[in-house]
């Protein structure tokens, strides 16, 4: 349907073909002489990547080549920007495959989105994401007493988007937008879920890119155990068809595309924020059948929010969750998978009392997790720091016959909690070094100045 005064005596006489509607359009636009036409198209491939990821390649070429309905459409762009009865075309997507597929019928097309002077589009900036915060506490809470606590928390969850290894960090606008409304409605509450289910990729989507269990489970380690996706730069500013989509080495351009992954280098890929790890820590479980019954944690937690208790996490934690992993595994894990399967398994039982960080930047350097009350509730200014050491089973017996923990772990944790408490001096700051030692054991030790 078109409206308003330059086309108001306007008919289509064609109906159900796009295309020569689209060619009717322009033609009475240059017979009237009216101004040239803007194209703005949404989300034009979104159709395309579910019949990708489908395997239902007959119907994606239905789609893509030949004379098909979505290329016949773009040619009648083509040729609309060619005579300049249009003046140009802007389209959104997800991945440049289609863009790629439909080259023959559209080759006039320049992908966007990693020019420098277009990347602050696809996010907020620091300063656009404090305004946007002072506002909602202005208008929805009382004040901006709690700006502190509160940007922590968004930096932590929704920040560290970057596409190009130089460009400036960015905030996810989506999910931070997300927060925000529920933070709004809740009168400066903090949700209990910190990202929309609706945004959560299907574990199948990632089984479909990576075409087997294998390779899936590949990719995954590289993220939840090393923290780090090798990628060639070049992949990113070319678009690829798709043959080249399922292609190994594209792995990593693909969930760069879907907001899964941002740049860390010219080299490296990285998860960007703590909803994006929780999210992969949740497909990891799933993948290696990681039983998530409640029964096995909810006693502990349960308890915990009782008597504050440390300890008891983490020994549910290594009984419960690490013990579910054949022996080979302790092999290949790390301090991060550590801290990051330990963040996925308390936040899952505590978002509704405390809210979490893992690598937290500080002075001191980068703390492995802190949980820190939520404002309104009764474990507000209770903040816990732990500094986790994963040590392999060759090491086991010696470490597990410590009875202190080593000096310069005290003095690490430590440093951490003295930051902390310079940035927030009314937190009861308490501290924790724990060793987990492969499947032979663990240790847990408060540790004060």
């Amino acid at each position: 349907r078109i409206t308003g005064t330059c086309f108001k005596d306007f008919r289509f006489s064609s109906r159900g073909d796009a295309s020569k509607m689209l060619e009717e359009a322009l033609g009475y636009a240059r017979e009237h002489g009216l101004p040239k036409v803007y194209v703005l198209i949404d989300e034009y491939d979104n159709f395309t990547n579910q019949l990708l990821t489908a395997y239902k390649d007959p119907l994606y070429e239905q789609v893509t080549t030949k004379d098909s309905f979505l290329r016949t459409f773009f040619k009648v762009i083509k040729a609309g920007i060619g005579e300049g009865s249009i003046c140009t075309c802007f389209c959104t997507g997800v991945l440049p495959v289609t863009m790629d597929d439909l080259t023959s019928g559209y080759n006039i097309a320049e992908i966007l989105t990693l020019e420098p002077e277009f990347l602050s589009m696809l996010g907020f900036t620091y300063k656009e994401a404090e305004v946007y915060l002072r506002y909602v506490l202005d208008t929805y809470t009382e004040g901006q007493d709690r700006f502190d606590d509160v940007w922590q928390l968004i930096v932590n969850n929704y920040d560290g988007y970057r596409f190009l290894p130089e460009a400036e960090p960015l905030f996810n606008s989506t999910i931070l937008t997300y927060f925000f409304k529920k933070f709004a409605v809740r009168k400066g509450g903090i949700p209990s879920e910190l990202v929309d289910e609706n945004l959560r990729t299907d574990i199948g989507w990632i089984r479909h890119l990576t075409l087997s269990l294998e390779n899936a489970k590949e990719m995954l380690d590289a993220l939840v155990i090393d923290d780090e996706l090798s990628y060639n730069v070049s992949d990113l500013s070319s678009k690829f068809n798709k043959r080249k989509f399922f292609d190994k080495s594209i792995y990593p351009v693909s969930l760069f595309y879907l907001g899964m992954t941002t740049l860390r280098s010219n080299y490296r890929m990285v998860l960007p924020n703590l909803t994006m790890r929780s999210i992969y820590m949740d497909y990891y479980n799933e993948m290696n059948h990681i039983e998530g019954n409640a029964q096995r944690y909810v006693p502990t937690y349960e308890r915990f929010t009782e008597e504050r208790r440390f300890e008891p996490l983490v020994q549910n934690y290594f009984e419960q969750y690490l013990g579910q992993f054949p022996a080979q595994v302790f092999d290949k894990i790390n301090e991060n998978f550590i801290r990051c399967s330990f963040f996925e398994l308390c936040s899952r039982y505590l978002s509704s009392c405390y809210t979490f960080a893992i690598e937290q930047n500080n002075s001191a350097g980068r703390s492995d997790f802190e949980m820190t009350g939520i404002p309104g509730t009764d474990y507000y200014k209770d903040d816990r720091l732990a500094e986790f050491k994963y040590f392999k089973a060759k090491e086991a017996e010696r470490m597990l016959a410590l009875s202190d923990p080593r000096p310069e772990d005290v003095a690490q944790v430590l440093a951490y909690a003295k930051d902390t408490k310079v940035k927030f001096p009314h937190y009861h700051v308490r501290s924790y070094i724990v060793y987990i030692c492969a499947n032979k054991g663990w240790k847990c030790w408060e540790v004060t100045p």
